[in-house]
């Protein structure tokens, strides 16, 4: 099973695709998501706390991913 992740901006970039399929079986946690997209090409480019969504809710890293959610990578932005 893997867990499919929108990526955006920077991080599509750093990944070359704006989706990731991620080789990890839900439920899990959001840390364990990031650990594994570390080790895939171009997942030395995310920061030490990566901005991630879960139902485009911000959430933390120790908070559930279930089968169907919908998961997103967000880089950081500047504005003003």
């Amino acid at each position: 099973m893997s867990i499919p992740v929108l990526l955006f901006a920077s991080y599509a970039d750093a990944f070359g695709a704006r989706r990731l399929e991620v080789p990890l079986e839900a439920p899990c946690q959001v840390a364990d998501l990031v650990r594994v997209i570390r080790t895939m090409p171009g997942g030395d480019r995310l920061p030490a706390a990566p901005l991630v969504a879960v139902n485009r809710t911000w959430v933390r890293e120790d908070s559930a991913v279930q089968v169907g959610d919908e998961i997103a990578l967000i880089p950081p932005v500047a504005g003003g």
